[in-house]
């Protein structure tokens, strides 16, 4: 229990349903949709699309989304990859011949295919009870009438507003500045989008009118992008991955995004006793530290596309993990292993809904970098996603770009079991950070039992660029306590990303939201 003198969120309870996320106002939306008959499958669409305009600088129709979905009453997990390709037309050889060598995160090339719009069709299509119609009639109306710039939505926003190019500084400054908190933001233009969805599916978005303002706009700025690959953009299902920490399964989505990485981080951790020190005391972090650039660096030479991911099973196996155990000194810093993660971001939504027959939806949605690529459609304002900017251009890489391709993915759903049930459905925001932020949330529940608010709100670190970034709310005696083991020690400017959690009781029949307060968000259950 936490100390109620201090600051803090206490967990929040509820018996028939429950959603947690980045915005109030996407939660009470989701929680609206369960009491009308709506599953979680309809909450989650609804709270997620309009999340697009309650945090337009995070994601939106323009983007990605990974899905891991519980069906009622069973324990199996079912993996949705919403996630675009690249334009077929290009490839890597393209852009070395024009001397790059790496894709910018603000180029044009970096724009892959929006892939969330038609795995949200997918799965209302084939999980949904009320249908599109239910689930975008909430985006719709906020994006015609406005939604109050939250306060952290504003930090973030002034932070990536010099990323906005052209048209699109147009359609998310208003007079040319970043709004306010409390200023009223508006998309009447997407609203029209969404309802074209709804009358005619996927199709509204990937053919006609509004395919044709994308691919004309990406055009104009020289992209390679065709109707052709517009239309061809089809999400897949898929079987999630799976490895165990203490007493509990982790489950998490297959590449191409980075859930990998997390059940390597933590079958490194299982070599450790973390409980031995005190949850945030140099030691842990130190260990924490070490194994993070280890997974990471497997996880730049493994992830890519899954067709080309053929190293999945060695990332995964326990032989792997122990060996980069015993590469852990727990006096110093590893210092020959290359630090290829660099800045962080914060962009990114996750929600989860849980409804009253325990389907739960695990839905994280995004456009990579703030505001993406900073190139916005000229009709109707659809910021695109620079999710390119994960491929290399390196000859030979499983993640090498090419034509029709995923690229490595940051964004990863997650589950945790205990003896074969699913209790806490999770995620954690932050790009490079979240299979980090994947490993502290279970050890924070599995070796120091933290309830998942606990969990969440605990001080987080993590290496980029060869520093070590540490949240304000470590001691002092961390701070130097790792500089002393030879880390170079520094404080990011924002924190490590965000996070939300559903905790499953089923022995009250009580679930226990959790919402992290490093965003403007909150659990709101019924």
């Amino acid at each position: 229990m936490r100390d109620f003198h201090l600051p803090g969120r206490s967990p929040v309870f509820a018996s028939n349903g429950m959603c947690a996320t980045s915005h109030p106002l996407a939660a009470s939306t989701a929680i609206r949709i369960l009491e009308s008959g709506g599953n979680a499958v309809d909450a989650a669409i609804g709270a997620a699309v309009l999340l697009g305009f309650c945090e337009p600088q995070s994601t939106g129709l323009g983007g990605d989304c990974f899905v891991l979905l519980k069906r009622p009453q069973e324990n199996r997990i079912i993996a949705l990859n919403g996630s675009g390709r690249s334009p077929a037309a290009i490839s890597s050889d393209y852009l070395r011949n024009q001397g790059m060598i790496s894709l910018s995160e603000n180029s044009i090339h970096s724009v892959t295919i929006p892939g969330a719009v038609d795995a949200f069709c997918c799965l209302s299509d084939d999980y949904g009870h009320l249908g599109l119609e239910t689930s975008l009639a909430p985006a719709i109306r906020y994006a015609e009438e406005g939604i109050p710039v939250a306060p952290r939505v504003h930090f973030d926003w002034y932070q990536a507003s010099q990323t906005l190019k052209g048209v699109a500084r147009s359609y998310y400054l208003i007079n040319g500045k970043v709004p306010a908190p409390g200023t009223l933001f508006r998309a009447p233009n997407q609203a029209e989008i969404l309802r074209r969805i709804v009358q005619e599916g996927r199709r509204g978005f990937y053919e006609g009118e509004v395919a044709e303002d994308m691919v004309n706009s990406l055009r104009a700025e020289g992209g390679l992008h065709t109707l052709d690959d517009f239309s061809a953009t089809a999400c897949t299902y898929g079987e999630p991955i799976c490895g165990n920490y203490r007493d509990y399964e982790l489950i998490e989505h297959p590449p191409n995004g980075q859930g990998a990485t997390a059940i390597l981080l933590t079958n490194i951790l299982n070599h450790f006793q973390l409980s031995e020190y005190a949850p945030f005391d140099v030691q842990r972090t130190h260990l924490e530290t070490e194994a993070v650039k280890l997974a990471y660096d497997a996880r730049d030479r493994f992830i890519s596309d899954p067709d080309t991911s053929s190293r999945i099973d060695h990332m995964l196996a326990p032989a792997t993990a122990k060996k980069m155990a015993q590469l852990i000194n727990l006096s110093e810093p590893l210092i020959d292993l290359p630090n290829k993660t660099k800045a962080i971001h914060r962009e990114t939504v996750l929600l989860i809904v849980v409804d009253k027959d325990l389907m739960a939806v695990v839905m994280i949605y995004s456009i990579f970098h703030s505001f993406g690529s900073g190139f916005a459609s000229d009709k109707f304002g659809v910021n695109f996603q620079n999710r390119g900017a994960g491929f290399t251009l390196e000859a030979g890489h499983p993640n090498e770009l090419d034509g029709n391709k995923r690229p490595m993915h940051t964004i990863i759903p997650a589950m945790l079991a205990k003896k074969g049930k699913i209790v806490m459905p999770f995620g954690v925001m932050g790009g490079q950070y979240q299979a980090a932020g994947h490993a502290r949330l279970i050890t924070n529940i599995a070796d120091y039992d933290m309830n998942p608010q606990q969990a969440l709100d605990g001080p987080r670190s993590f290496p980029i660029d060869g520093s070590l970034m540490l949240e304000r709310g470590y001691k002092d005696y961390v701070f130097t306590g790792l500089k002393k083991l030879g880390h170079q020690v520094a404080i990011p400017d924002a924190p490590h990303g965000g996070g939300q959690a559903i905790w499953i009781d089923y022995d009250n029949g009580v679930l226990q939201g959790a919402s992290d307060h490093r965003k403007d968000g909150c659990a709101i259950g019924y």
